[in-house]
């Protein structure tokens, strides 16, 4: 009798996935509906003031949390020109720009770009990449996917009670799946 036990048991196990899935308190639960984010919004967070590579502003339109961390979307408010980020790597992420408004110069990898309204650019994840920001005002949307730890990153910087100095930097940037590899891009 425990045998048959057993494999009812065993059987059942195995049938339970495939009809219905098992609720978990994952922190990455898909919105099972959609939902609207106002222009000059940002999702969860607010607007996000930026410290350390620049002074922003991000607002988080559709956060990792809403995909299982399957995508982020940020749109950046760029109040800093001629500062942006040191080259860096995301060691898991694809990202994508798209400009808004205003200029914006690039590097990815040795490759160095100038866009500007209505263009975007990809940056494949592993490739080290920087921008700064050329016009005395601009606007972004950032899209990273999967999600990662940018939003993360984000919130982080915004807590501090201080301007981070470029060693703090590098660490919340590996904290957050990131390196550091070399210094900000310049304006030409």
């Amino acid at each position: 009798m425990q045998r048959k036990s057993f494999f009812a048991t065993v059987f059942s196990m195995m049938i339970v996935p495939l009809f219905g899935k098992i609720p978990s308190n994952n922190r990455w639960a898909r919105a099972d509906k959609g939902f609207k984010i106002a222009a000059g919004e940002g999702r969860i967070h607010g607007h996000i003031q930026l410290k350390g590579v620049n002074t922003n502003v991000l607002d988080v339109k559709i956060s990792g949390s809403d995909t299982e961390g399957d995508l982020a979307i940020f749109e950046q408010s760029s109040l800093s020109q001629g500062r942006g980020t040191p080259l860096h790597i995301h060691r898991a992420q694809d990202e994508v720009f798209y400009v808004l408004k205003g200029n914006y110069r690039f590097q990815v990898g040795k490759d160095k770009y100038h866009l500007s309204e209505g263009e975007s650019i990809f940056l494949p994840r592993g490739v080290p990449h920087a921008w700064t920001q050329a016009s005395e005002s601009g606007k972004m949307l950032v899209i990273l996917q999967p999600a990662g730890k940018l939003e993360d990153f984000f919130v982080k910087v915004a807590s501090l009670d201080h301007e981070p100095d470029s060693e703090e930097m590098k660490t919340i940037f590996a904290e957050n799946d990131m390196a550091v590899v070399g210094p900000p891009l310049l304006l030409d």
